[in-house]
């Protein structure tokens, strides 16, 4: 884990991004304008923190709690659909721990200290989960004859992160838990977790 000098522009959600995820964001509020502006200039990313409880709303939200886990969030693209507002799409990259209060800029925007956490190391899906990958790789070429699949393509099947990734974004869990599996450092215990929920739930056999 290595700390980052500078503080990070942080942008709360009522969502979890997950490293390798997907994230489109309808940005209308100056601080977020702004802070998508400065980004772009600087080639920086911003951090996506999950709202624990309030509202992000205004420039000075009341009773606003965010989760210490994040994902810095990769600007990909931006398109101006009207004057003041922009549709912008993020890859989540790593994950970072919030390391120190953060405060609030006269503007509103969230800043806050941060340490970056290691990448999930590398793991093949153990032979007991194969039913969970075969089941991402199905329910993909179904999402796909829809319309654009909701993550990068190719798929990466042979990694148990990748996967449990995916399916945490999938699944209709409480924000809550999906915080908490993103928050696992071993990806094959996320994995696990995700293949006795789906099997719990009878999505996966065998």
């Amino acid at each position: 884990m290595s700390t980052d000098a500078a503080r990070l522009p942080l942008f709360p959600l009522q969502a979890v991004l997950f490293p390798g995820g997907l994230l489109s964001l309808k940005v209308f509020e100056a601080r977020y304008l702004d802070l998508i502006g400065a980004c772009l200039r600087a080639q920086a990313p911003f951090g996506v923190v999950c709202l624990a409880q309030g509202g992000e709303v205004g420039p000075n939200p009341k009773g606003v709690r965010i989760e210490n886990t994040g994902v810095f969030a990769r600007i990909d693209d931006v398109d101006s659909e009207q004057q003041g507002i922009l549709r912008v799409r993020c890859t989540g990259t790593q994950r970072f721990l919030v390391t120190g209060t953060p405060t609030q800029q006269t503007d509103g925007l969230w800043l806050a200290p941060v340490a970056s956490i290691a990448d999930d190391e590398r793991a093949t899906p153990l032979p007991a989960m194969q039913a969970t990958v075969d089941a991402l790789a199905q329910a993909a070429a179904a999402l796909k004859g829809k319309g654009p699949l909701p993550f990068h393509e190719p798929l990466q099947l042979d990694d148990a992160g990748w996967v449990a990734n995916r399916w945490c974004e999938l699944l209709p869990i409480s924000l809550a838990a999906k915080q908490k599996l993103m928050e696992l450092d071993d990806p094959t215990l996320r994995l696990k977790l995700v293949d006795e929920f789906l099997r719990s739930r009878q999505v996966v056999r065998g």
